[in-house]
């Protein structure tokens, strides 16, 4: 991206998705399929903004960071790397979350305490919003969140921000898009700065491109035919009985229309690990956690901050993050709030053993009855002892873990007694896993066909992984 040049020229992106089929006929009068047709576009003067904007270093207060170098478009719009959380821009201190892929974001409805559940199933409950807990009411308010996170982009003030911008090579298309006394103001000049980066998420086709091997299936288009392994993946997917992602990961039309977004925008309690120094040989453990009173609670706070709850007090809310996209979910390295687990495999056996094999996830104290014993290569946990005391949901203060969610595949773990809503009995400890090796591998593979840019073989592979 050149930022040298104030000239206000048009911003034509050709992307490779193609709005039609064009044919044209062979020797023989039969018709052949030729190059698709390039999917073009125009961004409007705000979007052009934005996209200056995005990737823009001088807005961050080390003039070293821009959004897309947390939100990298080569890696749909998340991080370009493994780490659970990102340095910020004095180079000195680390978020305390993992990023999320900016992706398919345009149909978030604002946030509500009595979302309704788009499968019609499942009774209302908080939904919507931007970030993991939905203080950001729109894809506005969320663009400037980032601009004034000390552990971010570290501006101490809206007023650095707009410097930056009024100082910058794109200071005359600015205020030929928002007026020319738009500086004057610098509430309404950061506010127009993140209108901007809005119109560039809504309107650029890059970040929401409906380009996986999914999306040819779907709308059965040339290329999209799923191997064995992810049709029995995707059966999976939707099974109720066993892994039951579609409840939360919703794949009908949601609020706004649109299909296939694999969320229906609300919020779990999942009880992920805590990311901290109690995992053997973790390379990147959050500092905050460092501090035991120090608790992520999702939409309890600590940086939302109107479901707080009163001290040794519990509420419904706590612990509760909102459900993400699956899209691109094969591309990340980093998952769940905190960027414990870095890979679609862990987080699958996570599920499928958080109660009945508690010992792979968290941390334990006492001696004990027996030896050590290894644990699978997938756990946070290299070993286990025996009759050791589990450590479960230590991410939560104890008053809070009973919103930890008990749905299948998990359950309370609690001896097995209490049956759940939906009518199934909790797992556990010791009990076997409802997923087998082969169904999580399976899974895994379906997962992969969400991921943007799939190019259709003219030859498809007859082995590997994912094929029989």
């Amino acid at each position: 991206m050149n930022l040298a040049t104030d000239k206000v020229v048009p911003l034509v992106m050709a992307l490779s998705v193609a709005l039609l089929a064009l044919t044209a006929c062979n020797g023989n009068g039969n018709a052949v399929a030729t190059a698709p047709a390039p999917r073009k576009q125009v961004l409007s003067m705000p979007a052009q903004v934005g996209q200056l904007a995005f990737f823009d270093k001088n807005l961050s207060s080390g003039k070293n960071m821009s959004c897309a170098s947390c939100h990298d478009p080569q890696y749909a719009y998340g991080p370009p790397n493994s780490i659970s959380v990102q340095l910020g821009s004095d180079l000195k201190q680390t978020g305390a979350r993992a990023v999320p892929s900016l992706r398919y974001k345009e149909s978030t409805p604002a946030f509500s305490e009595d979302a309704p559940n788009p499968d019609g199933v499942t009774s209302n409950s908080p939904g919507g919003g931007f970030m993991a807990d939905g203080r950001a009411a729109t894809l506005a308010t969320q663009a400037g969140m980032p601009l004034l996170n000390p552990l971010e982009m570290n501006n101490s003030s809206k007023e650095a921000v707009v410097k930056a911008v009024q100082n910058g090579a794109y200071a005359g298309l600015f205020k030929q898009t928002f007026g020319a006394n738009v500086f004057d103001n610098t509430d309404a000049a950061f506010d127009a700065l993140g209108t901007a980066i809005q119109a560039l998420e809504t309107e650029d086709l890059s970040f929401h491109p409906y380009s996986s091997k999914y999306d040819l299936y779907v709308f059965n288009k040339i290329g999209g035919v799923l191997t064995p392994a992810e049709r029995r993946g995707e059966v999976l997917f939707h099974s109720t009985g066993v892994t039951n992602c579609s409840g939360c990961h919703y794949t009908g039309a949601n609020f706004n229309g649109n299909s296939g977004l694999m969320t229906d925008f609300t919020y779990q309690a999942l009880g992920a690990p805590r990311n901290d120094r109690s995992i053997p040989n973790n390379p990147d453990p959050i500092p905050a956690n460092d501090d035991p009173a120090y608790f992520d609670m999702g939409l309890c706070g600590p940086f939302r901050t109107d479901y707080m709850p009163a001290p040794g007090k519990a509420h419904p809310y706590c612990g509760m993050f909102k459900v993400p996209v699956l899209r691109n979910a094969a591309t990340r390295g980093a998952f769940f709030h905190n960027g414990v687990l870095h890979s679609l495999e862990q987080v699958v056996n996570f599920y499928n053993t958080r109660d009945t094999n508690p010992e792979y996830w968290y941390p334990s104290h006492g001696d004990g009855t027996g030896k050590p014993q290894a644990n699978p290569v997938w756990a946070l946990q290299p070993t286990a002892v025996p009759g050791a005391t589990i450590d479960k949901y230590n991410d939560l203060p104890p008053v809070q873990q009973g919103n930890v969610d008990e749905e299948v595949p998990m359950g309370t773990g609690e001896g097995g007694e209490k049956t759940l809503a939906s009518g199934t009995k909790p797992r556990a400890p010791g009990s076997t896993p409802v997923m087998t090796p082969q169904q999580i591998a399976d899974l895994v593979c379906f997962l992969g066909t969400l991921s943007d840019g799939y190019q259709p073989s003219s030859a498809p592979s007859a082995s590997g992984r994912c094929v029989k």
